[in-house]
């Protein structure tokens, strides 16, 4: 049974940092790119970031670019994002997500405000 589950949201200030994780089973993680995606409130899916098998290349959409950071450690089989200098525009629910085989998780909320 495949699973992703994404953790590590919450409520924060603007400024502020948090770190999501995507733990993911059931499939070989170390086969395949994992994205992040959000999604703003009464927006749509915005890709945010990817990573490829190993973690070497990495990817950002334009305005996230020099604050968020991706990274993997397939060992444990999980994907972080670093999300600095988070600003009010980045409140969405983020997903975890194997776009190529349409794995996805249910998402965690992250809200900034003051």
């Amino acid at each position: 049974q495949v699973q992703l589950v994404e953790s590590g949201g919450g409520l924060v200030q603007p400024g502020g940092s948090l770190r999501l994780s995507c733990a993911a089973s059931g499939f070989t993680f170390t086969n395949y790119w994992i994205h992040w995606v959000r999604q703003a409130p009464g927006k749509g899916l915005e890709w945010v970031s990817g990573t490829d098998f190993d973690g070497v290349n990495t990817y950002y959409t334009d305005s996230v670019k020099g604050r968020f950071t991706i990274s993997r450690d397939n060992a444990k089989n999980t994907v972080y994002l670093q999300m600095n200098s988070l600003k009010s525009e980045d409140t969405a629910l983020y997903y975890c997500a194997d776009i190529f085989q349409d794995y996805w998780g249910r998402g965690t909320q992250v809200t900034v405000s003051s």
